[in-house]
């Protein structure tokens, strides 16, 4: 009885080169942690309103 299915050699050539997935996942990577820190700089300062007072301390 003979098997449909391919042999493992040729799925192999199918996938991307190792290096190009590396790059790809360090690229994602950095992106998952640099965006959510570059929005929060940028829409922290521009709601938050500091009273300016002059506190004198007495000695």
């Amino acid at each position: 009885m003979e098997s449909d299915s391919q042999p493992a050699s040729s799925y192999s050539n199918d996938q991307p080169p190792q290096w190009i997935t590396n790059i790809l996942g360090t690229a994602i990577a950095v992106l998952t942690l640099v965006l959510p820190l570059l929005a929060i700089t940028c829409y922290s300062h521009s709601h938050i309103k500091v009273p300016q007072t002059s506190y004198e301390l007495s000695g």
